[in-house]
């Protein structure tokens, strides 16, 4: 009962710190002159994903390799089924007013890749620089495509107020201390709650003798995902589908691009052939199942709500027998 209660602190004290963390940086950035445009693109992206990137830096560190893979392709396929499917169960999304074509086809190429790269049995140095190449790119032609729609609406690239407003975490009138306290907070915040977390996951795995990559897969990447969950269901709410559906691509992508890219980095994270054989296949299929919602401008009901959610449980539950 003590580990979980641990592992519930640390997944609190993580999303705490993450939040804190991303507000500082914003606010920082944009006092120092950073364009809001910019600010969106990097630090909100980062910051946001910062709970999972130092969860899968710890498991490395402490030779849980398997939590840390676990961890992005659990938290992929919760992305789609589970992030997805409660909002539309509880009131639809209106998916059909939405065009994120560019970035789907972004995510399912950053899939391909990642599946391709796990056939080589292992993600170290190599790999996560290709990972951080292609992470690159997409946020270079994010960047560009902003700028063009910027030019073709006649508005200048300056930071002023209306720009700000838009930008996860921005207050232009939060003061110096105040963001410095944030930013201490989150970089504090961070490695103790990664720390925690992953100590007592291995703790709880242990004692259930079930693998590291079953607890990544299931009881960490759950967690992480309600962050987006909590923003999908609110966006959904509010009916904006724009919002809901660009949270989860956005996620995913940089799931696997950005938290394995740098976790490979720092050490080397085996493949489990289990990955090989079925999980990696259905975060891909998981994928997959959005592409009427994507490309044909169907809304997502709450039937395809239900069958999302439900096929989410079912995979846990297959996971875990």
């Amino acid at each position: 009962m003590i580990a979980w209660l641990l592992v519930a602190l640390g997944l609190t004290i993580l999303l705490l710190a993450g939040d804190a963390l991303v507000k500082g940086a914003v606010n920082l950035s944009l006092r120092v002159g950073v364009p809001a445009l910019i600010v969106s693109l990097t630090i909100v992206a980062f910051g946001t994903s910062a709970p999972e990137l130092l969860i899968s830096i710890n498991a490395v560190l402490e030779n849980q390799a398997g939590l840390a893979l676990g961890n992005v392709v659990g938290s992929n396929t919760a992305n789609i089924l589970l992030v997805l499917g409660v909002p539309a169960l509880l009131s639809g999304l209106h998916t059909s007013e939405c065009d994120s074509r560019k970035t789907y086809v972004f995510m399912i190429i950053a899939s391909l890749l990642f599946v391709g790269l796990a056939f080589t049995g292992e993600f170290g140095a190599l790999e996560g620089a290709v990972l951080l190449f292609a992470l690159g790119l997409v946020l270079l032609d994010a960047f560009v495509e902003a700028g063009r729609h910027r030019r073709a609406t006649a508005e200048m690239l300056l930071v002023d107020a209306d720009e700000s407003e838009g930008v996860e975490g921005a207050d232009p009138d939060m003061p110096w201390w105040q963001i410095t306290v944030f930013l201490v907070l989150g970089l504090i915040g961070l490695p103790l709650g990664a720390d925690i977390l992953v100590d007592n996951a291995a703790i709880i795995a242990r004692r259930y003798h079930v693998t590291d990559s079953v607890i990544g897969l299931t009881l960490v990447a759950l967690g992480t995902s309600l962050p987006e969950l909590a923003t999908t269901v609110m966006a959904a709410l509010r009916r904006q589908a724009d919002v809901a559906l660009g949270n989860v691509i956005g996620s995913n992508m940089f799931n696997l691009l950005a938290i394995i890219g740098v976790t490979g980095l720092v050490g080397v994270i085996p493949v489990d052939p289990s990955f090989l054989r079925f999980d990696l296949w259905v975060m891909l299929g998981a994928s997959v199942l959005i592409v009427p919602f994507v490309f044909l401008k169907m809304d997502m009901n709450r039937v395809w709500g239900l069958l999302l959610t439900v096929g989410y449980l079912v995979y846990v539950w297959q996971v875990l027998t």
